[in-house]
C-alpha cells in the first residue's frame, strides 16, 4: 500500500515538474521571440516599390475590405450586406471578402462557419444542431433566414423571426455566381476564403476557379484556406492562382524574419499574406516585419481590425490591407 502511494505520490510529482519546467520553457521562448522580433529591421527600409505584386499598395493608406462583406453592419455574407457596401455614402470599400462552402448538390455559398447554426434559423428549421451546408441542398438552404442572430449598431435584431416570404431575398443564403453578377459593375479586388477541405474542398476549388475564369477574375482575387491539403492542390492543380499564406506557411515566414532569412531561395508559394496584428501576444504588425515582406513581393493584409487606434497604428507601419468587419470606422479612420 506504501509502495503505491508512493508510486502516485511521484506520478503527481512529475506532473507538476512537468508543467513548471513546460511554463519556464514557454516564458523563455516567449522572452527570446518578443526580443527577436523587436522593431530592428532585417531588410534595408522599403521607400519605394517598382515589383510585380499589384496587392503591395505602397501608397499613403492601405486598402479597406470588408470582412464577410463588412459583417457588423449588415448580414455577414448576405447579398444586403454586399448591397450597402457599394451603395454606402459615408464609406466605400476597395476589396470584399467573403468564405465559400459546398453544398450537397454542388453549389458554392457563402458561408462562414462550419455549420449554420450561428447565423440562421437552421436549427429550428431542420430540428437538429450542427447543420452543415454540405448535408443539405442550395434549395433546403434557401429557406433559411440568414440575417437571424444579426445585431445592428443599436443592438437590435431587425431580421430575427422572419421565416417563409417574410425573408427579404437578400438576406437568404447567395450563390457566389449571384455575389459577382452583382459586383459586375464595381471595380473591386476580392479575398476568398474556401471553408471546406478533403475532397469536398478539392471540389469547391475547382468550382471556384472555373467560375473566376470564365469571368476574368483570377487576378482579381486572393484565394486562401486554412486547409492544408487545400493549399497543396492549389499549387499542383491552378499554380497560376493567387493565394494567401497558409498557417504553418505565416510561421514559416516569422520565423525566417526573426532570423532574417533570404525568402527568395525558400520557393515562396504565396503572394499574400493574411494575419492577425496583436491578437495572439506577438505584435505581427511592425514596420520591420512590413518591410521584410515587401522586399520579398509580399503583401500585408491584417484581419480582423475594427479599433480605430489598430488602424491607424497600421496605416503608420505600411500595412497593405485593412481587413474589418466595420469598413465605416477603417474609412473614418483613414480618411478623418
Amino acid at each position: 500500500m506504501k509502495k503505491e502511494h508512493a508510486k502516485k505520490g511521484w506520478t503527481k510529482g512529475r506532473r507538476i515538474l512537468l508543467i513548471v519546467f513546460s511554463t519556464i520553457f514557454g516564458f523563455v521562448l516567449l522572452s527570446v521571440s518578443f526580443m527577436l522580433s523587436a522593431p530592428a529591421p532585417r531588410v534595408n527600409a522599403i521607400t519605394s516599390y517598382e515589383g510585380g505584386n499589384a496587392y503591395i499598395t505602397f501608397t499613403d493608406r492601405p486598402l479597406i475590405s470588408a470582412h464577410r462583406a463588412g459583417g457588423a453592419l449588415a448580414p455577414e455574407n448576405t447579398l444586403s450586406a454586399f448591397e450597402l457596401c457599394m451603395t454606402a455614402t459615408d464609406y466605400t470599400v476597395d476589396v470584399l471578402e467573403f468564405d465559400l462552402h459546398i453544398t450537397a448538390d454542388g453549389k458554392l455559398v457563402l458561408l462562414h462557419d462550419d455549420t449554420l447554426d450561428r447565423t440562421s434559423n437552421a436549427v429550428e428549421y431542420f430540428g437538429y444542431s450542427k447543420v452543415l451546408a454540405s448535408s443539405r441542398t442550395y434549395a433546403e438552404l434557401r429557406e433559411l433566414n440568414m440575417a437571424e442572430n444579426f445585431k445592428a449598431t443599436d443592438g437590435s435584431y431587425p431580421y430575427r423571426g422572419l421565416r417563409g416570404d417574410e425573408i427579404p431575398n437578400d438576406c437568404k443564403i447567395v450563390l457566389i455566381e449571384e455575389v459577382l453578377d452583382y459586383l459586375e459593375q464595381f471595380n473591386l479586388n476580392f479575398i476568398i476564403e474556401i471553408k471546406d477541405g478533403d475532397d469536398n474542398g478539392r471540389t469547391a476549388t475547382d468550382l471556384l476557379y472555373q467560375t473566376l475564369n470564365e469571368r476574368n477574375l483570377l487576378n482579381k482575387a486572393i484565394i486562401g484556406t486554412f486547409q492544408d491539403e487545400i493549399t497543396k492542390y492549389m499549387d499542383e492543380t491552378y499554380p497560376e492562382i493567387i493565394r494567401s499564406a497558409s498557417i504553418a506557411e505565416v510561421l514559416s515566414f516569422y520565423c525566417s524574419f526573426l532570423v532574417g532569412s533570404d525568402l527568395s531561395k525558400q520557393n515562396v508559394g504565396y503572394d499574400v499574406l493574411q494575419i492577425p496584428y496583436k491578437d495572439y501576444v506577438i505584435n505581427l504588425g511592425l514596420k520591420s516585419i512590413i518591410d521584410y515582406a515587401h522586399s520579398f513581393d509580399i503583401a500585408l493584409q491584417y484581419w480582423t481590425i475594427n479599433d480605430a487606434n489598430e488602424i491607424k497604428e497600421l496605416v503608420d507601419a505600411g500595412a497593405d490591407c485593412i481587413i474589418t468587419d466595420n469598413p465605416a470606422i477603417a474609412y473614418q479612420t483613414i480618411f478623418g
